[in-house]
């Protein structure tokens, strides 16, 4: 569950809340989801005060014993451990976002698929260490990948039907934990507050003067974690996907985390990073791995078949493309955009 790809530019001018007129920013980070965890919370109700940031942190531990494959006890723990044997009573929230997940499945012709866990175990990606799988240990695992062997069986069964099977959230649970803490908070009566689940970014509301909460985009080019570009959003999320998030080396050459289940293979499309804006921080987080996975011309033209879907592309040949919705809500970083082409003509970008 690994993304940090995206720099929340915290620089907000802090105003006076209804709530309170002398009311503090409520701040916290934890490691949690293998990853760093922050919340800035700028409006709630006082009664809330001293345990709010705690409260949305053991919720986010809650969650992710539910959804991790690798917490012994968790609903994908013992999903995993049951294929090819029994079906499996899982939770309300996993049954939904295992059943989510087919939508992305289909989108991409079977290119997402959550059942890619033994081709993720096989390469074993752990920078900077991974292994390079031979042409044996692939065609074991490659037949245990198949989104259609999932079954649903209602009542919150599951079933995985080949022994071996093994599925892994990871494409796609960061965006619903983060879905599920916005919804947290909110009834809790925030009205204010930005979530970073290890750069799956959300905002709830907007800043406390009304203006957009200011997001930056890493250039995928530099070592240092520095920010290309940055964009502005208002009750949105912002979720990046690149080929140098996790990788390692062999015999000179890169490989990548996101993987193809059809090849066995890291991705080889020309696509260095995508990031998806939306509303919906789990729809954000497949369609992040979906388009990389899909290349540039079918993932763009995914996500302008969807509504209130926006990304920004960013090639491995420099050339950085933005769906309409994205034209004018963006700034650059000068000393760093002068490395790249911005365009508007797909025309201009291989696949």
């Amino acid at each position: 569950m690994r993304k940090r790809i995206l720099i929340p530019l915290l620089l907000l001018s802090l105003m006076l809340t209804a709530c309170s007129p002398r009311q503090k920013v409520l701040s916290g980070n934890t490691f949690a989801l293998d990853t760093l965890i922050e919340l800035k919370i700028y409006s709630y109700p006082n009664k809330y005060r001293d345990s709010l940031i705690q409260d949305a942190f053991d919720e986010i531990k809650s969650l992710e014993n539910t959804l991790s494959m690798h917490i012994e006890g968790s609903d994908i723990d013992k999903l995993n451990k049951n294929a090819g044997i029994e079906p499996t009573t899982v939770s309300p929230l996993t049954y939904r976002v295992l059943n989510d997940s087919i939508y992305f499945s289909e989108k991409t012709g079977g290119l997402f698929d959550v059942t890619t866990g033994p081709l993720i175990d096989l390469w074993a990606i752990n920078p900077p260490e991974g292994h390079y799988p031979s042409e044996q240990e692939l065609a074991a695992v490659l037949p245990l990948i198949d989104y259609h062997k999932i079954k649903f069986l209602g009542e919150n069964t599951i079933e995985l039907e080949d022994k071996g099977m093994i599925v892994n959230l990871g494409a796609i649970a960061k965006g619903t934990i983060a879905d599920e803490i916005k919804a947290y908070l909110l009834g809790r009566g925030v009205t204010s507050a930005l979530i970073n689940l290890g750069g799956n970014v959300l905002a709830v509301g907007a800043k406390l003067d009304g203006s957009s909460f200011v997001i930056g985009i890493q250039d995928p080019a530099s070592t240092r974690g520095d920010y290309l570009l940055s964009i502005k959003i208002n009750d949105e999320t912002v979720v990046s996907s690149g080929d140098y998030e996790r990788y390692f080396i062999y015999n000179g050459k890169m490989y990548h985390h996101i993987l193809n289940p059809k090849t066995g293979f890291p991705a080889e499309t020309n696509i260095k990073q995508v990031t998806i804006v939306t509303r919906n921080s789990q729809t954000a987080d497949g369609l992040s791995t979906s388009v990389l996975l899909l290349g540039v011309h079918k993932g763009i033209q995914l996500i302008e078949s969807l509504e209130g879907v926006d990304a920004i592309l960013i090639t491995k040949d420099h050339y950085i493309y933005f769906t309409e919705g994205l034209r004018d809500r963006y700034e650059t970083q000068a000393d760093l955009i002068k490395n790249y082409t911005i365009t508007d003509n797909l025309a201009d970008l291989k696949d």
